[in-house]
C-alpha cells in the first residue's frame, strides 16, 4: 500500500514525449535518486522522495498483481516493461510506459533497481485500462490482500498464456496497429 495519503482527483497530467522520468532505488524499493522530470511530474521535491518507498506514487486504481509481477521479474534480474498509472502529490494521475531493471554489482548481486518511464501511446493506455479494472475488481473480491493478488495474477497469467506471450510482450503489442487483444 502506498504511504501517500493523497486522494485521486481524476485529473490527468502528462509530460513531454521527449522526456524520461528516471528513478533509482535500493534493493527494498526505497528511492535513492529521482531526476528533475520525476520531481516535476510527481509534484514531490527531492527531499520528499529520497528515502521513501517508490510506492509513494502508487495509484489505488493500479492492480497490485502488476507490481507483484514486476518485483518477481526484477528480482530474477530480468527486465520488465509495464504500463503504470501513478499518483502525483496533488492527486492528479499520470500514465507511464515503464522499463525497470536490476542494478548488479561485480559479483552479480542486486544492489538496486533503475526505472525509466516514458510517455505511453494513448491507444495502448486505452486498451490496458479495462484489463487493469478487471484485475483490481478481482483483487477487491478477496478480504485477504495476498489472496486477491494471487487470484488477479492468476487471471493475468491465464490471459497471457492464452495469447502465448509474457507481460512485456503484451505491453508492446498494445501499441501496434495489429495488436493482439488480451481479455479475461
Amino acid at each position: 500500500m502506498s504511504l501517500s495519503k493523497t486522494k485521486p482527483t481524476g485529473r490527468e497530467i502528462t509530460f513531454g514525449e521527449e522526456e524520461i522520468i528516471v528513478s533509482k532505488t535500493d534493493p527494498r524499493g526505497v528511492i535513492t535518486y529521482a531526476n528533475e522530470v520525476f520531481m516535476r511530474v510527481s509534484g514531490y521535491s527531492e527531499d520528499e522522495l529520497l528515502g521513501q518507498p517508490h510506492n509513494i506514487i502508487r495509484h489505488p486504481a493500479m492492480p497490485r498483481c502488476v507490481f507483484r509481477l514486476m518485483w518477481d521479474t526484477i528480482k530474477r534480474k530480468e527486465e520488465i516493461f509495464a504500463y503504470v498509472l501513478n499518483l502525483a502529490k496533488s492527486g492528479s494521475e499520470y500514465w507511464v510506459h515503464a522499463h525497470v531493471t536490476s542494478h548488479l554489482d561485480a559479483q552479480g548481486r542486486i544492489t538496486g533497481y533503475h526505472s525509466n518511464r516514458r510517455l505511453p501511446f494513448r491507444d495502448a493506455v486505452e486498451k490496458v485500462i479495462p484489463l487493469y479494472a478487471q484485475l483490481r475488481a478481482e483483487e477487491s473480491r478477496h478480504a485477504d490482500l495476498e489472496a486477491g493478488i494471487v487470484a488477479s495474477l492468476g487471471m493475468l497469467n491465464a490471459a497471457l498464456d492464452a495469447q502465448g506471450m509474457d507481460y512485456s510482450q503484451f505491453v508492446f503489442s498494445l501499441s501496434e496497429s495489429t495488436c493482439l487483444k488480451v481479455s479475461i
